[in-house]
């Protein structure tokens, strides 16, 4: 009817079978005129409307000047009009022209295609136009109908010639000329259109970002990649060669978004957890009724304490009850809102893919279908050879479809991947600056940095695959589908053996609690090596290496216990993916055969089934595997919950009310640390007026840092509240420091003002440490401000404080951690009545008494409560318990005279004057360290004119990392061989070699097996014949199945063995290496090692290792077979690998660097993170959160730069390869068809779906070693580290006696010292004798060399020439921990690692509880910490956080005190402590250490005042060495700082 109907439109046969029976087939006339034009028109009016939208609006229109390109289009589509009107026209003419036979008149088709023609030439131009409007570079829709379009008229091309040809005679000449000038004419609007169409203005965002440029073609293969990949072969990728990012890639953009829909979600499951929770304590309630001890609680709801409260229980009750609580603490938080979140963020992107992964699937059973009527071809040698090459040509478009599909798919997935765990990133770096100190107690430094790094990375790794979730199953049905169609029912059989091998795959899930055990090990491994890093130099000082070091093989071997486990599970779980082909084919076949005689297997059946198997491969071991990443994503998604639903803090605690007329203002405040704690403050009321100076004094432990921090809104409100007037600007004890330069830190953020910035330093005495610096304002401090001393630090947060121009200065205790003239020097300039700071209000944490009488107000507090307020005079009258205090130390201290307005007589008075000179005395370098830390620098002259401007050698204390570039060398993979074992490496090489032998057999056998059904036509099938191919074709594939598995066993074995080796080898050098290293290496970098790498050497090595094994001797497989059957193969063999060899070659060059770019771009990441959590209250007081989430969002960017364009990159090669596979599939089929009369059907078959196989296997190869060549850096890498320089030995054989240092003397021999070989000495030549118990003070201003002596009698550094004998042992000649074990130390920082009290004084066990509790009592800590509920195992938080400053002081006596060595260093061990507990510590070393030789390193000149000798060190030289009382006579240095700290002959005679 149709067709009829056609017949009539075209005046022809619409169509004939006759026409294809023929060795040259053509297609009729009538087709050509009606099918293959519609099908590109059609394909062209369904996309215009998009285009031509831009035209209706109208506000879009395009001013730009027409660019050639345009105009060319235009020009051609015009000339293209012209042919179709001019076709009408032959039309009309021949019809209704003067010469017209009216009897013949043109059928329709003649009059509708030059019309539907002429209509879609004008549609184009509009299109064309809408386009430009839209400012789009050129359009995919208009490609691919030029495409079609020519396509489809390459028929009625060849047709016109033919027929010309044939008749020897062109017969219609005016229609003839005309489809060959339109034909021409769309070749040439097909090639314009492939072209991209960049306006001038963007030319210079295209030279930072080509993708933005790239035409419809090029983004398709990811040609505009070509350029970096060139650039990456020719020379190793720095950071800069990156290309900027798309807007909706950047870090900025995806956080918006996520947070825009994050926020309602997570509402919701707020509102949904309060409803749980409602619900749960009215239970609670019920229950508390019926069981009087539970009344308690229930009482609590009338209090009106919120829900959430009531469930965490009363801490502190035993160890059941708390185990109970963890089952119940499972979820209290609110859940289930992150994945929602994450889909509504992505959504378009996530439909985008499944598009592409749907028609992806379908393509893949296309070729099976297409295998089969190949093999159908060979088999009957009737057929006409043009059917082969149409086969052959096809199975080739298909696949070059599927391969353009496949990686748009993959793309859009890994991009995907890459902004949920950006998002994440962001997410968790947001949450981190406002999340209140109860969530923050709940996870450490260390879990905040793995949430950012392995969860995020996690969800990265999970939605990569996440589509395969619905297209495993969808693949799995349409295969058994097909299947049924070839063999019938006795596919059931086969589907039978996959249902049973499911249940094995429930094994993988069990794998799950051993990846969640893994992770708790991972957590507690890294949270220890977190804190040796920090706390490296107290390890060293104490030689308490070899205790942590066991504590972290330990923990490292329960994990690598665990991994073990899940290795071996996971080699069983590959046995079944590996055996289930096998087993399945044999399964069907054997059953296939035996159920009827009739049932015989061709060449055809066998084939295009295994096909499918091979196809069912792929969803059946992927599912387990993306099952088990989904389980622990599922673990991350908890965490995050957890960590991003936690309480923000309170911002509603200060409040900011004008009407008040004072500047702070506390109402009846009760604060507390955690929301259900007992407050800590109790009954605050505190007014201060605008301008004044408020100090706070109370004991160790009273509450003053509490009062700050409630005062920042850091605290629980219980009770009442606060009000501040104006901006704030907060010093904390311990001073946050950023890893920037100095000015930086100064700025903080805030425009550069030249003047007011040299002001303040100057009233910070900064100004003689800038010259100190290498470079000057412009130096870069290390991390946690390593470089600078103690003292130096403090100033540097004082003046960042002070140049804030804040309205209200929180001071808390500034003045501790620097010399006593240089606190006087702040006190006066700075902070007290004439200071820059004189109009400004501030409150001041002090414990030093000689600055009371200058303030307006005094606040002393005990115990959390104000007990007194008043002004000095006022206080000291009152006789309350302030007096008392004073009446106690005023005579240690005595008053300064400060410089009155008045008296301005001698502006450079004496105060002003001694500092300078004492500052400015220092004239070199390399000191100013804390602890001894490092300079890098080569020339001494600081400020060389010509280069000037260039940062020198010695700015940069951190070295930017270092990147090994180019190949990696095959002595890493040897290393790694050699870490795994020769003889394991050979085997498994071997093992692997048998199963391919044993695979690449089956198939023959299988091939030989078909030839049967040829052999036995039409006869019976004799049955032991039968049995035989069922046996062997069974007993290869079990062999197979067998080998992986022993294969993939002996490499869990080998792999592990590496990784316990690695590791320990990492851990053992890092140990001992000199503290130099840590100096100038930020932590974060370390840390990475131990992470990072540590875990892809765990974990991905072994993967890759195993695919990159399996796919080589695939594909050395599949060309063996290809060969064996068409000879003629050979010869295409050498050209496809070497353009395999060349695409792998410039990929690999440029993946490898972009994957070391990514890993060293990272690094920043955690560091800037741990540092803003570290310094929190700093970032939150001055109110820079949007500052740091700014410069989060910019080192994130510069890590995405480098991942986006390595899954590019990816991509690229991708391409390529598959091209190269889809060629080979090509000559195999061609070469096939060539020499169908040579070979028979059933070769044709095993070589052909080989070939298919074999596209995927060879870009998984190139994946799989350049993954592994990637991750074997990480090996390179850890090795770096193990071959670090060592410090001397820990023991040798030269030991000292047993009972030494006896006597403690202490001789110094012309010692000279420097930091590192290239640097200036630190100290020049130091000669004395310390006697046997001499109680010794060191004074000298910062960077005098104080620190540097202790870190000599310790070798932390060591001579570079002369020596130190301590009872005349050279201490150079014995081990370290000979040395070290026998010196006791208290140290200028108190540092503590978690872990119990107990392990924090003796983690070797040593000593017996009583010895631990005498030493408690004697440093006064026995009352607190017999009142702890845990007693000595009390936890201890990271860093000591739950412990103030002061008692963290006293467990670093307590921990002398048990050493009790005959030599004793105090370092500046009072800085941080109140007077009280300063007379403590120095009652008790007098009484405790009173024999024993002490060396005392003085910041307050009071405290060394009844030493037996002084010794002043100046610029690394002994000024002078005697008695205080000699000293002050003489009048010389020491005079002068005595004279400073208000120290003279006679108050120190009544001492």
């Amino acid at each position: 009817m149709c067709a009829a109907a056609l017949e009539e439109y075209c005046g022809s046969t619409f169509w004939n079978v006759s026409y294809l029976k023929r060795p040259d087939p053509d297609l009729p006339l009538c087709v050509e005129q009606t099918v293959l034009v519609w099908i590109p028109l059609c394909f062209l009016w369904l996309c215009a409307p998009w285009h031509l939208l831009a035209l209706c609006q109208s506000a879009n229109v395009n001013t730009q000047p027409l660019s050639k390109l345009y105009i060319c289009k235009q020009l051609v589509v015009s000339l293209l009009f012209l042919t179709a009107i001019a076709h009408l026209g032959v039309t009309l003419g021949e019809d209704f022209g003067p010469n017209s036979d009216q009897s013949s008149i043109n059928a329709g088709v003649y009059y509708a295609n030059p019309v539907l023609f002429a209509v879609t030439w004008i549609l184009v131009l509009l299109c064309h136009e809408g386009l430009r409007r839209e400012g789009a570079i050129d359009s995919a829709s208009l490609f691919l109908f030029w495409l079609l379009l020519v396509v489809c008229d390459i028929f009625p091309f060849q047709t016109l010639l033919r027929e010309a040809l044939r008749l020897g005679e062109v017969p219609d000449v005016p229609r003839f000329s005309l489809f060959y000038i339109s034909f021409g004419l769309e070749l040439i609007a097909l090639v314009l259109s492939t072209v991209a169409d960049i306006p001038p203005e963007a030319k210079d965002l295209i030279k930072k970002n080509p993708e933005a440029g790239a035409p419809f073609l090029s983004r398709i293969t990811f040609n505009w990649l070509n350029s970096m990949v060139l650039k990456g072969y020719k020379q190793p990728l720095v950071q800069e060669d990156m290309w900027d990012l798309n807007e909706s890639d950047s870090t900025a953009f995806i956080n918006e978004r996520f947070q825009h829909f994050m926020k309602p979600e997570l509402d919701a499951a707020r509102v949904r957890f309060q409803n749980k929770m409602k619900k749960k304590s009215a239970k609670t309630r019920d229950s508390a009724q019926e069981d009087p001890q539970q009344s308690g609680l229930s009482s609590g709801l009338g209090k009106g304490v919120s829900q959430d409260v009531l469930m965490m229980e009363e801490r502190g009750k035993t160890e059941d009850e708390k185990k109970k609580k963890d089952s119940k603490e499972e979820e209290n938080y609110p859940s289930s809102w992150l994945i929602t979140t994450i889909y509504k963020t992505f959504k378009r992107i996530l439909i985008e893919s499944v598009c592409f992964k749907l028609l992806e699937d379908v393509l893949t059973f296309v070729s099976p279908q297409l295998l089969k009527l190949m093999i159908s071809f060979t088999q009957d040698k009737s057929r006409y050879a043009w059917e082969g090459y149409l086969y052959a040509v096809l199975l080739m478009v298909v696949a070059l479809l599927q391969s353009l599909t496949l990686q748009q798919y993959f793309q859009r997935c890994h991009v995907l991947g890459m902004k949920v765990r950006t998002a994440l990133m962001a997410a968790v770096y947001k949450k981190a600056l406002v999340v209140s100190n109860d969530t923050r107690k709940e996870s450490t430094v260390g879990e905040m940095v793995n949430l950012m790094s392995a969860d995020a990375q996690r969800f990265n790794d999970v939605t990569t695959s996440i589509h395969l979730l619905w297209s495993c199953p969808l693949q799995i049905i349409i295969s058994i589908v097909f299947l049924w169609l070839e063999l019938g029912p006795s596919v059931l059989a086969g589907v039978g053996v996959m249902v049973l091998i499911i249940p094995t795959n429930a094994l993988i899930l069990h794998c799950v609690s051993f990846q969640i055990e893994n992770m708790k090990f991972k957590d507690k491994r890294m949270k220890i090596m977190n804190e040796i890093l920090n706390g490296i130099k107290i390890l060293k000082l104490y030689a308490w290496e070899p205790s942590f070091q066991k504590h972290v093989e330990d923990i490292r071997g329960e994990e690598l216990k665990v991994m073990k486990k899940f290795a071996y599970l996971h080699s069983f779980s590959i046995l079944t993916s590996c055996c289930i082909p096998a087993l399945v084919s044999l399964a069907t076949f054997a059953i296939f055969v035996s159920v009827s005689n009739d049932n015989v297997l061709t060449a055809e059946k066998a084939f295009t089934s295994i096909s499918l198997f091979n196809i069912l491969r792929a969803p059946l071991a992927m599912l387990p595997m993306l099952i088990a990443s989904v389980v622990q994503t599922a673990v991350s998604k908890k965490r995050l919950e957890k960590f991003l639903a936690g309480e923000d803090i309170d911002s509603d605690i200060v409040r900011q009310d004008p009407s008040f007329n004072t500047a702070v203002s506390v109402c009846d405040g009760s604060f507390a640390w955690e929301k259900d704690a007992k407050p800590l403050l109790k009954d605050v009321n505190l007014d201060i007026e605008p301008g004044q100076l408020v100090a706070v004094v109370g004991a160790v432990g009273s509450g003053k840092s509490s009062l700050m921090s409630a005062l920042l809104g850091e605290m629980h409100s219980t009770k009442g509240f606060i009000n501040i007037m104006g901006s704030l600007a907060f010093v904390p004890q311990q001073a946050w420091i950023q890893n920037a330069t100095l000015k930086d830190n100064i700025l903080f953020g805030s425009p550069h003002e030249e003047e007011n910035f040299k002001k303040v330093i100057q009233a910070c005495a900064l100004a003689p440490d800038l010259e100190l610096l290498p470079g000057g304002d412009l130096t870069e401090i290390g991390e946690k401000g390593i470089n600078l001393s103690g003292g130096q630090k403090q100033r540097v947060s004082l003046a960042r404080a002070v140049y804030s121009q804040a309205d209200i200065y929180l001071l808390d205790d500034p003045l501790s951690a620097v010399d006593s003239h240089v606190g006087k020097h702040l006190f006066e300039n700075v902070i007290g009545p004439n200071g820059i700071l004189k109009n400004k209000t501030r409150i001041l944490v002090t414990h030093g008494i000689s600055f009371l009488p200058y303030v307006d107000k005094i606040v002393v507090l005990e115990n959390g409560v104000i007990s007194e307020v008043g002004s000095y005079e006022n206080l000291r009258a009152s006789g309350g318990a302030f007096s008392k205090f004073l009446d106690t130390y005023a005579k240690e201290q005595k008053h300064f005279e400060l410089i009155r307005d008045g008296d301005d007589a001698q502006p450079d008075g004496a105060s002003e004057d001694t500092v300078s000179l004492t500052l400015e005395r220092e004239d070199s370098i390399r000191r100013s360290q804390r602890n001894g830390s490092v300079r890098l620098r080569r020339n001494t002259s600081v400020k060389t004119s010509e280069n000037a401007d260039e940062p020198q050698k010695g700015q940069k204390l951190i070295e930017k990392e270092t990147m090994e570039t180019g190949q990696v060398k095959l002595g890493v993979f040897l290393q790694y061989l050699r870490a795994m074992g020769w003889g394991y490496s050979a085997m498994v090489f071997l093992i692997y070699f048998i199963q391919t032998a044993a695979f690449t057999g089956q198939n023959l056998w299988l091939s030989d097996w078909t030839g049967d059904s040829v052999e036995y036509y039409n006869m019976t099938y004799p049955s032991w014949k039968r049995d035989t191919r069922v046996g062997v074709f069974g007993a290869l594939g079990v062999a197979q199945g067998l080998f992986v598995f022993l294969g993939t066993l002996l490499l869990a074995n080998a792999s592990i063995n590496a990784s316990r080796i690695l590791y320990s080898r990492l851990l053992n050098n890092i140990l001992r290496v000199p503290m130099v290293f840590f100096d100038t290496t930020p932590i974060g970098r370390v840390i990475n090692r131990f992470a990072k790498d540590i875990f892809t050497i765990d974990e991905a090595i072994p993967a890759s290792l195993r695919s990159c094994l399996l796919c080589l001797m695939s594909v050395l497989g599949t060309v063996f077979v290809i060969c064996l059957v068409t000879p003629f193969f050979a010869i295409v063999i050498i050209p496809l690998a070497l353009i395999y060899f060349f695409v792998q070659r410039f990929y690999i060059a440029t993946s490898r660097q972009l994957r070391r770019l990514d890993s060293v771009s990272r690094s920043p990441i955690y560091s800037h993170f741990g540092e803003t959590v570290s310094g929190l209250s700093v970032i939150r007081a001055y109110k820079h959160q949007d500052r740091f989430l700014k410069h989060n969002e910019v080192t994130i960017d510069e890590n995405l730069k480098s991942i986006y364009l390595r899954i590019v990159s990816d991509r690229w090669l991708a391409i390529r390869l598959e091209f190269v596979g889809n060629l080979v599939v090509f000559f195999a089929a061609l070469f096939a068809v060539i020499s169908r009369d040579s070979i028979d059907s059933n070769v044709v078959g095993l070589s052909v779906s080989y070939a298919l196989n074999v596209t995927q296997t060879l870009n998984w190869l190139v994946m799989t070693t350049s993954a592994l060549e990637t991750n074997i850096v990480a090996v390179e890498r850890v090795n770096e580290y193990t071959q670090l320089k060592n410090e001397a030995d820990w023991v040798t054989d030269t030991r000292p006696p047993q009972m030494w240092p006896e006597a403690g003397r202490v001789q110094f021999e012309n010692f000279k010292v420097r930091y590192r070989p290239e640097l200036d000495l630190v100290l020049h030549g130091i000669t004395c004798d310390i006697d046997s118990t001499e109680k010794i003070g060191i004074v000298g201003r910062t960077g005098a060399g104080k620190s540097s002596l202790t870190n000599c009698l310790f070798r932390i550094i060591e001579a570079a020439e002369g020596c130190i004998r301590i009872d005349d042992v050279d201490i150079s000649t014995i081990g370290l921990h000979d040395l070290r074990n026998r010196l006791t130390i208290i140290p200028q920082d108190p540092v503590l690692f978690s872990g119990s009290l107990r392990m924090n004084l003796d983690p070797f066990d040593k000593f017996s509880d009583e010895e631990i509790w005498r030493v408690l009592e004697l440093s006064h800590l026995q009352s607190y910490v017999s009142g702890l509920q845990e007693g000595l195992q009390h936890k201890v938080a990271e860093g000591g956080e739950n412990l103030s400053v002061g008692q963290r002081q006293l467990l670093c006596l307590a921990r002398a005190l048990l050493r009790k060595s005959r030599i004793l260093i105090l370092d500046e061990a009072t800085a941080a402590v109140d007077l009280e507990t300063d007379n403590l510590i120095q009652n008790t070393i007098h009484k405790e250490f009173s024999d024993c030789t002490v060396l005392t390193i003085a910041h307050r000149l009071h405290s060394i005042m009844d030493s037996s000798r002084v010794m002043v060190l100046d610029a690394g030289k002994i000024l002078e060495f005697d008695s205080p009382s000699n000293l002050l006579e003489k009048e010389g240095h020491f005079y002068a700082m005595a004279k400073d700290a208000g120290i003279t002959l006679e108050s120190n005679t009544h001492l």
